[in-house]
């Protein structure tokens, strides 16, 4: 049977991140750690179509074989869900980049800082280490001390078998979560409204190929052409001059944020001399 590791950690965009950065956060070093480890990672995210989210994440969070937590921003929601965690003393590691602090009730636990920029080369060389602590923190799980719970001698908490919730409360349960549906839609159809009116109708001028060097001068606004994509307009770049993401709406109606430097461009010029 395939062994799980349930990935705590920010969903959302939040100041001072850019957006989509814990995205990235997972896509680059959690997810490829947990995979060389011999883990199918899952985040919440991964449950949203199930009836209510909090009580499968609350499961997940119990029932997984591992767990990795990044503390990263210092999250309420994530300090809860490792409290639940480290509850029934079970193994989790730990993980912050380098803008967080650490905290005070884990610092005396171990934990693996990432480098909050996601540079290439740090990137790899961090999920190597994190893939090996994932195996080494589940190989040894009851042999050392891995929560409060085991550092204090309390008994850690067990799961009630047979637990049933009442018809009202999943009717409320499931109301709630049909409502953060539904609100969830409203914001990513205002969203796409938004970036859809950047888009221009019927571009004109010259479509010229962009070098690496080019392509780090894109600029919120320039139309573009992407290989696989096709039409899109930039909303956004950001990043490192190594490592320069861009935040593009493409015309067939979806936003994707794309490295440059690694990929084909062509920009569309209005003005031949520009």
């Amino acid at each position: 049977m395939e062994k799980t590791c349930f990935v705590i950690m920010p969903i959302s965009d939040t100041d001072p991140y850019l957006t989509g950065h814990f995205k990235r956060v997972y896509e680059y070093i959690i997810k490829p750690a947990c995979l060389n480890a011999g883990f199918q990672p899952l985040r919440a995210d991964d449950v949203l179509n199930t009836n209510y989210i909090a009580l499968d994440i609350i499961k997940q969070i119990i029932n997984s074989d591992m767990a990795i937590c990044d503390l990263s921003s210092r999250n309420p929601n994530v300090l809860y869900e490792l409290g639940i965690r480290q509850s029934f003393n079970l193994p989790v590691t730990l993980i912050r980049d380098t803008r967080t602090n650490r905290i005070f009730d884990v610092q005396g636990f171990r934990d693996i800082e990432y480098d909050e920029h996601l540079r290439i080369d740090n990137v790899e060389c961090c999920t190597a280490i994190l893939s090996e602590t994932i195996k080494n923190t589940y190989e040894t799980k009851g042999q050392e001390i891995n929560s409060l719970v085991s550092l204090l001698g309390i008994h850690a908490a067990k799961v009630a078998q047979n637990v049933e919730i009442s018809k009202d409360t999943e009717l409320i349960l499931n109301s709630i979560s049909n409502i953060n549906s539904r609100i969830s839609q409203i914001e990513s159809a205002f969203s796409a409204k938004e970036s859809l009116a950047l888009m221009p109708s019927e571009p004109s001028g010259v479509w010229k190929e962009l070098s690496a060097e080019e392509q780090n001068e894109l600029t919120p606004g320039d139309t573009i052409e992407h290989f696989k994509f096709g039409k899109g307009n930039v909303i956004r770049v950001y990043g490192s001059p190594v490592n320069r993401i861009a935040d593009i709406y493409f015309a067939a109606g979806h936003q994707k944020s794309i490295m440059l430097n690694f990929t084909k461009f062509k920009q569309l010029v209005k003005d031949q001399e520009k």
